[in-house]
């Protein structure tokens, strides 16, 4: 009887011991989880709005870039003279401009939805644009794949562990405007340069958390030399939405 008493006793404090091994586990498991997913998230989001807003900026300049040729400076502003020939007023064409804008709009539209969509072959972009990024994964609608080794900070294991896809969507319209900036330029003379203007709301999403951000940014297009002192007005922005633009 003793030695059965003593054989169930031992039972019962191996059994009490995994008991007490399988919570430890349980609850250092869910500890490491909790720890690291909270010190993993903000380096991951980081890191994907980084590339997020590289991709999208490199689409809009690629995009522009495009139709840069197509636009003439002179179509785009109305120069008003005094009966002396000095400039009185440099406003925008609003006609002309809407139609450059309009076009400008659609195609950063098109380029940015086609990227979300992974519809890559839809891309109006100078040949080998993208020639740095997966376009295997492009296609599926995934700009880049982070290795969760990142959250490590060690060059070493940076590339290890399992991969985090990053998609990009567009929130709201874009919206693109020219903006201006006149200065002095030798004797007499005005130097008229010309930015496009572009901003878009993109939201940046990853498996366990999502984020939005607005990605702005001003493309020069093209300078011009106007003979005349600068005048006292001018206009030095033109600023509209794709919706907008397309309704005129």
């Amino acid at each position: 009887m003793r030695m059965k008493l003593k054989k169930e006793k031992k039972k019962k404090k191996k059994f009490c011991l995994l008991i007490i091994i399988f919570i430890m586990i349980i609850t250092s498991t869910f500890y490491f989880i909790y720890y690291y997913s909270n010190k993993s998230i903000p380096l991951l989001l980081a890191y994907a709005e980084a590339e997020t807003k590289k991709l999208t900026i490199l689409v809009i300049n690629k995009a522009v870039t495009k139709q840069i040729n197509n636009i003439e400076v002179s179509e785009v502003f109305d120069i008003h003279y005094n009966d002396d020939g000095e400039i009185q007023l440099i406003d925008f064409n609003s006609q002309n401009t809407a139609k450059i804008l309009s076009i400008m709009t659609s195609l950063v539209e098109l380029n940015l939805r086609a990227i979300e969509e992974g519809k890559i072959d839809m891309l109006e972009l100078p040949e080998n644009s993208l020639s740095e990024y997966n376009l295997e994964l492009l296609d599926k609608g995934i700009i880049l794949e982070i290795p969760l080794g990142i959250v490590t900070n060690s060059a070493l294991l940076y590339n290890l562990g399992p991969k985090v896809p990053v998609k990009l969507s567009l929130v709201g319209d874009v919206s693109t405007g020219f903006s201006t900036e006149v200065v002095e330029y030798g004797i007499n003379n005005a130097l008229l340069k010309l930015m496009i203007d572009i901003k878009v709301d993109t939201k940046i999403i990853l498996p366990i958390v999502s984020d939005t951000i607005t990605i702005d940014c001003s493309i020069p297009i093209a300078m011009k030399v106007i003979q005349g002192k600068i005048p006292n007005y001018y206009i030095d922005g033109f600023t509209t939405k794709s919706n907008i633009v397309e309704g005129k």
